[in-house]
Formats: structure tokens, C-alpha cells, sequence
């Protein structure tokens, strides 16, 4: 199987292994292969002629299966233009002077994040990746802003949708840079820490990411807090919100009891956020609880809780006012508790009620398009895939 273009499907996954920063032993160790297999993938020696082995090395790198063959490109089908070039180049241009380009009034500013973010959480994320290297430009010549709330959170936008199209470099330095910028506004830097702790649990440092969003949560939510309403309010749902990145990280780190302890505290919070507007755009609050409980309980195993859990939950009120992002993303997470619980029909109806709700969550992200391809060679196939992998451009 060596795909339709003239490149080996060795040297792409040499060159995908590269750039998700592996070394063949991390490759090999995450595949459960030796380093000579992988080298010998790598350098033509062997050639890879199952799609099932195919589709394992494309789930390490976070790629689609189609994109080792050859048979696409990172954009096709997506739904999402392959316009990082010019965030690489905007980031790129970090403290460099930039004469023709004037510094940005603080209001405009605002409300340029103000759209990103609107349509990060619609799940349009073309939309954003299109306005990211204006904004991000605007961000670095903009006085006043440089450790300012615009400038965290336009990183922050930034890094949010880069983790969603499977770019972890990118992601981790815009990442940074939100934590740099920061500097020592605890609800600020809680914020960064969110999609940090994000980045470090796909990267498989769950101990990392636990350690990182606990320590951020804490300086949050532990009394005594002299802030107003408003803000305390703030703090909390930053706070609760981190609670529940690290609960995800000490289930998928083996440690489910120490996951149950993180959501009963955040679940503690949620009365003194529940009225209170979201400035910082958590959507921390009981459904938020409600929806972590369903993958911490994936992830220890217990599949028939998880699936119980879910139906219920979907119907609450709090759940249609969910933006549309965290909603699909969620789908996508219920579509493969229902796979591991061996029912292929219920993991796809929840696919195809992602791609309802945030089309470019099923068909942008380089994780759930592997998810898809693995329901396609399901026999019977699931109503509704055909059609999906159909749009997103999936061969069989």
C-alpha cells in the first residue's frame, strides 16, 4: 500500500514523526514495535500493507490514515483552508518592528479577539485560522497590550484552534506566549494553563498536565479571595474548569480515584458561578461537571455508566446551551465510548450529530477523522457514515 503520490508512505511518516516531535523509539514504544521496525518503515525496507497497522501509526501522529497514503492533503476535505502559513509567519514576527503596521486602539483590539473567539465557538474554525495572522500581528504592535487581557486571550484563541487541527508545535508556542503574557494575573494565567494542560495530556504527559492544572486551579479557588463579586466569579469558573481538565488527566493517567476528588470540587463550585456571565469563556457550570463525569468514566472503563450517563445528560437544558464547539468536541468524545462499548451504530449517530452541530469537528481534525475511518470498515457499516466519509474525502 504506498498510496497515489510519488513520495514513499515510509518517508511520510518519517517526516509526520518528525514534526509531532518523536524520536523512532517514541514512535516505536507508543506502537508497540522496536526501533528497527521503524526504521526500516521508514527507510522502504519494509513496506506497511495493512491499513489497520496504517491507521495505528496515524492515531500516534494524529494524522489522517489518508494523509500517510498520499491520497490527500492536510486540508482536503476538512472543511479548513491549510492557511498556518501565515500564523507561522505572524508568530514569527514576535518583537520584530514592523514600520508600515500602527498600533491597534485597545476597543478594536477587543473586539477582533471578541470575533475569533465567537467563531472558535461556533466550531468555524476556517474563519478563525483566516483572521489569526491579522490578529496576531495587531496583538504584538499594539501598545498596551503586551501583558494585557486582548493579547492572552488572542494566544489563547490561537492555541485553542491549533490543537483542534493537530498542529502541536504551533499550538504549544502560542500557548507560551499566552502564559507569558499573563504575567501575574492568577484568572489570566489560569486561562492559559486551560489549553496547556490540553496540549501536555495529548502528548501523553498526563502527570504533567495534572501537576500544571492543579497547581493553577488551587491559587484560584483556595480561600481567602478578597475580590470582588464579579471577579471572584471569574476565578472560580477559570478555577472549576481547570478542576476538570485535571480530573480528564488523572483518569487517562490511571488514577481514578484522585479524578473523582477533582470533580466533586469542582462540582463544589458550581452554585457560586451559576448566575454569573463568562467573560473568560470556560462554559464551566453542572453540565460541564456532567459531560467530564462521562469521559472520566470512559477512560477507568466503566463503558455502561458512560453510556448512561451521556443520555441523560444531553437532554438538559444546560446542554443546548453549550456552544457549538464544546458540544461537538463531546459528541466526538461519546462516539468513541460507544465504539469501546462495542456498539458501532451509537458511535456513529453521535458523529453525525457532531458534524450537525460543528461540521469541523468531524471533518477538520486529524483524531476524529481516524475515529471515522475505523467505523467505516465496521460491518454492518453505521447510518450516516457512508456520508460522512464521503465529505470528508476518506478512501477504503
Amino acid at each position: 500500500m504506498t498510496g497515489r503520490s510519488e513520495v514513499p508512505i515510509g518517508r511520510r511518516v518519517a517526516q509526520w514523526r518528525v514534526r509531532r516531535r518523536l524520536t523512532q523509539q517514541g514512535l516505536a514504544d507508543r506502537l508497540g514495535k522496536s526501533k528497527s521496525w521503524v526504521d526500516k518503515v521508514e527507510r522502504g525496507v519494509r513496506r506497511l500493507d495493512k491499513f489497520s497497522t496504517i491507521q495505528d501509526i496515524a492515531e500516534v501522529l494524529r494524522v489522517d490514515p489518508a494523509m500517510l497514503l498520499g491520497q490527500q492533503s492536510p486540508a482536503a476535505g476538512g472543511g479548513v483552508p491549510d492557511g498556518l502559513d501565515g500564523v507561522r509567519a505572524a508568530l514569527a514576527r514576535y518583537g520584530v518592528f514592523q514600520a508600515p503596521m500602527r498600533p491597534v486602539p485597545e476597543a478594536d483590539l477587543r473586539r477582533q479577539v471578541g470575533h475569533a473567539w465567537l467563531s472558535f465557538q461556533h466550531g468555524q474554525y476556517a474563519q478563525v485560522v483566516r483572521v489569526l495572522p491579522g490578529l496576531l500581528a495587531a496583538v504584538q504592535v499594539s501598545s498596551g497590550s503586551e501583558h494585557g487581557e486582548s493579547s492572552v486571550q488572542a494566544y489563547r484563541v490561537a492555541s485553542s484552534v491549533l490543537v483542534k487541527l493537530g498542529d502541536a508545535d504551533l499550538g504549544w508556542l502560542t500557548a507560551d506566549r499566552a502564559v507569558a503574557a499573563a504575567g501575574q494575573d492568577a484568572v489570566l494565567a489560569g486561562t492559559a494553563a486551560i489549553v496547556l494542560g490540553q496540549l501536555l495530556r495529548l502528548a501523553g504527559r498526563q502527570r504533567l498536565a495534572l501537576a500544571a492544572t492543579v497547581a493553577a486551579a488551587q491559587r484560584l479557588v483556595t480561600p481567602p479571595h478578597r475580590a470582588t463579586p464579579g471577579r471572584r466569579a471569574q476565578e472560580l469558573a477559570v478555577g472549576g474548569t481547570l478542576l476538570l481538565q485535571a480530573a480528564r488527566a488523572a483518569a487517562s493517567g490511571g488514577e481514578p480515584e484522585q479524578a473523582e476528588a477533582l470533580l466533586h470540587r469542582a462540582a463544589s463550585l458550581v452554585d457560586q458561578v451559576a448566575a454569573a456571565a463568562d467573560p473568560q469563556r470556560t462554559s464551566f457550570g453542572a453540565t460541564a461537571v456532567e459531560l467530564t463525569r462521562v469521559v472520566v468514566a470512559v477512560e477507568r472503563g466503566d463503558l455502561g455508566e458512560a453510556v448512561g450517563r451521556h443520555e441523560l445528560v444531553i437532554r438538559r437544558d444546560g446542554w443546548r446551551r453549550l456552544p457549538a464547539e464544546y458540544r461537538g468536541a463531546y459528541l466526538v468524545d461519546a462516539a468513541r465510548a460507544y465504539l469501546l462499548a462495542g456498539d458501532l451504530a451509537g458511535a456513529g449517530r453521535m458523529l453525525v450529530a457532531a458534524d450537525g452541530v460543528a461540521p469541523a469537528e468531524v471533518r477538520a481534525r486529524p483524531s476524529t477523522r481516524t475515529l471515522l475511518a475505523e467505523l467505516a470498515r465496521g460491518r454492518p457499516e453505521p447510518p450516516g457514515v457512508a456520508r460522512l466519509t464521503t465529505l470528508v474525502g476518506l478512501t477504503r
